[in-house]
């Protein structure tokens, strides 16, 4: 038996008990339609990595105004078939066909919560599905409980058809940490050390965690980020690679932004710094906002505030960086803020890209919410 609730779909098993599932995508195939769903809640996802949770039922009409019946799918062959029609539904011909699925979550950041992908020296695709606790958990995390947040990394990965790997209790955010797919990873001592984190854990001990599902051979520490409050100083706000060798860095030279220190601390850092190939590395450097973002009242008073959650003041500066941008194939995806220095972000950063077009977005509101472009978006390498 089964009850719909826009998206979700609620399946009576043969002992009575009800499980709900999110409706990824219906397909067609050989004159049977069948629905690929992914379970929300009562299936244990366990630690196996191979396990892939997305499942096809086959739609068996209801008769004489009966309900449909969903029947499993066991039989292998059928299974891969229906897989491949899964793939052309959602692989895109042109920029104009995009799959929109909808995906229970307790906040928007991706990023953070969902998995990191990594490639390894054959082509093959694998997915890091570390542990999520809401920026913190009970130390200083933004909400409770996190439980959906927790389940999207197994999700994405079996919507890629990915292996997972599933750190046994590690925590991390994929906001911080960046790496440059030559055995080094940017990161801040801010967040990865934070009470909230790992804390029976020593830097070194988080250090072999990143070597050992990152692939990485060497931690560069940047000390400070410039989000203290909400993700305890994620690196994508303050600096980026661009390319193995080069990064990129939050710049400011006036002394009276409430980042000028961090900036500074972070440039010299990264100025000193060689990477696992041994290389100096070059710093680029990327303007930050001329004038601090800030909301207004009536921008304030427009936001829905939900229970358990840190209102917003006009007395909160919003972390507004330009770093917080996305690669894509040929683009740079770039913040803009309506601020003086966005054409001056937008002519930096095609600096460092020359082969790809820097694409400017209106994301004041986004920064509202506590992050931006890169923290709601989460890029998957094609692989070979």
């Amino acid at each position: 038996m089964t009850e719909e609730m826009d998206n979700i779909v609620v399946l009576t098993d043969e002992d009575g008990n009800e499980v709900q599932f999110e409706h990824v995508v219906t397909v067609t195939h050989k004159n049977k339609e069948y629905v690929c769903l992914i379970p929300i809640e009562g299936i244990d996802y366990g630690e196996d990595e191979d396990e892939n949770a997305l499942i096809f039922l086959e739609i068996l009409p209801g008769k004489n105004g009966e309900e449909d019946v969903y029947q499993g799918v066991e039989d292998e062959k059928l299974l891969n078939e229906l897989y491949a029609k899964y793939l052309e539904a959602v692989e895109f011909e042109d920029d104009e066909d995009i799959l929109v699925i909808e995906m229970t979550s307790d906040d928007a950041w991706i990023r953070d919560c969902g998995p990191t992908f990594v490639v390894n020296d054959d082509g093959d695709v694998r997915a890091v599905h570390w542990h999520f606790n809401s920026w913190g958990g009970l130390v200083d995390g933004l909400y409770f409980p996190w439980d959906q947040d927790a389940l999207v990394g197994c999700k994405v990965s079996d919507l890629a058809r990915a292996v997972r790997y599933r750190p046994d209790d590690f925590v991390l955010e994929g906001g911080s940490i960046h790496v440059d797919g030559e055995g080094t990873v940017l990161t801040t001592e801010m967040c990865l050390l934070s009470e909230g984190r790992n804390p029976d854990l020593t830097k070194e001990q988080i250090e072999d965690y990143l070597k050992e599902y990152l692939g990485i051979e060497k931690v560069l520490w940047i000390k400070d980020g410039i989000d203290p409050e909400e993700t305890n100083g994620h690196i994508d706000d303050v600096a980026c690679f661009v390319r193995p060798g080069e990064v990129a860095c939050i710049w400011t030279d006036d002394e009276d932004n409430p980042f000028y220190e961090a900036a500074h601390a972070a440039y010299d850092t990264l100025s000193n710094a060689t990477d696992a190939k041994g290389r100096q590395l070059k710093v680029h450097k990327l303007t930050m906002p001329k004038v601090p973002t800030y909301m207004t009242q009536e921008e304030v008073d427009a936001i829905d505030v939900v229970e358990g959650t840190l209102p917003r003041t006009v007395d909160d500066v919003c972390i507004a960086s330009y770093m917080n941008f996305l690669i894509v194939n040929g683009a740079v995806i770039l913040p803009q803020y309506d601020d003086e220095y966005d054409e001056l972000a937008v002519k930096q950063v095609q600096e460092m890209f020359p082969d790809h077009e820097v694409v400017g977005v209106p994301t004041r509101e986004v920064a509202y919410g506590g992050g931006n472009i890169h923290c709601i978006t989460q890029q998957q390498p094609a692989g070979k």
